[in-house]
């Protein structure tokens, strides 16, 4: 059997936001508000069986900004074993009550949700926060259903990075 394979090509919007904050200091105020320790989404959908139970429970671990955490990569951490790099974490958050706002309109929209920061730590002391705008990347074709859901995402997690880093 021979596989089929197309490709698509389409920019994404890289934003970035520079802190006076340090490293810890960014990284701190960000799981303040989406918490630190992962969200477990499958086991969830295991033990809630409607929409409504599983909504309601998942709902209560979200943060002020409505999102969760779900992961953590920690670049600083495996990088350190071949030389010397300022810190970096990688934070995978989101939410299932934003995202099916988005994958009922294009089931695509799910390579980029939940969405991922970068967190840098830069000279003097600062830091950073970077993440592409997820309608950048989920609505590539015509969808105006989909880009209005993308949309508010972008407005949430761009009010979540601007609280974080100030």
């Amino acid at each position: 059997m021979q596989a089929n394979m197309s490709e698509q090509f389409f920019e994404g919007v890289r934003v970035h936001f520079s802190s006076e904050k340090s490293f810890e200091q960014l990284k701190s105020a960000l799981l303040d508000d989406i918490g630190d320790c992962p969200v477990d989404l499958e086991v969830l959908a295991e033990t809630f069986g409607t929409w409504e139970t599983y909504k309601d429970h998942v709902d209560g671990y979200a943060g002020p900004s409505g999102f969760m955490l779900f992961g953590l990569i920690n670049h600083g951490d495996w990088m350190s074993k071949v030389g010397s790099f300022p810190r970096s974490l990688r934070v995978i958050l989101g939410n299932p009550t934003l995202a099916i706002t988005m994958l009922k309109h294009d089931l695509n929209a799910g390579l980029f949700a939940p969405v991922e920061l970068l967190l840098m730590e830069e000279p003097a002391g600062k830091s950073s926060l970077m993440y592409v705008k997820p309608s950048s990347l989920m609505v590539i074709e015509p969808n105006d259903e989909l880009l209005d859901a993308a949309r508010i995402l972008d407005e949430k997690l761009q009010a979540l990075a601007v609280n974080v880093v100030s």
